[in-house]
């Protein structure tokens, strides 16, 4: 995505998965930028970025799709969150975590089966959904947590 900058007006290119791991700057005079709340795309969360992820989405729910490369089921279910992610208008926060990467947060949640979705509010887990789920299902428990 590309975000103006609010202090010199330069145009720059941020990737929204690095974005959520590091506060962008500007690249020619260094303001911090803001991502735009509709702008949001598929992150990447990991051990190091996960409580930030959480915390910077406030009251928006987040999606987690806990997962690993080798998973089938999980590769299945793939196509969903990316879409969901792209559909999201900032009304929620979609975020996969490699398991295999990333164990101290998958043990913390007690990940014992992949693909597993845990939906967040206010950074506490308030739904959870294990295994290849349709997307009617994923989308309505994502609203009934935005409410």
């Amino acid at each position: 995505m590309v975000i103006e900058c609010p202090n010199c007006g330069a145009k720059n290119r941020i990737d929204p998965s690095r974005a959520a791991r590091e506060q962008p700057v500007c690249g020619r005079c260094g303001t911090k930028l803001a991502i735009p709340a509709g702008a949001h795309e598929l992150l990447i969360a990991s051990d190091a970025n996960f409580a930030q992820i959480l915390a910077e989405a406030g009251d928006r729910p987040v999606l987690v799709d806990f997962w690993a490369p080798w998973c089938g089921p999980c590769r299945m279910v793939a196509p969903t969150i990316e879409a969901l992610a792209s559909e999201s208008q900032g009304r929620y926060v979609v975020a996969k975590l490699d398991t295999d990467q990333n164990p101290v947060t998958a043990s913390q949640f007690r990940i014992s089966s992949i693909p597993t979705l845990l939906i967040f509010k206010n950074g506490q887990v308030v739904d959870q959904l294990v295994g290849v789920q349709p997307k009617p299902q994923i989308a309505a428990r994502l609203m009934r947590a935005s409410q």
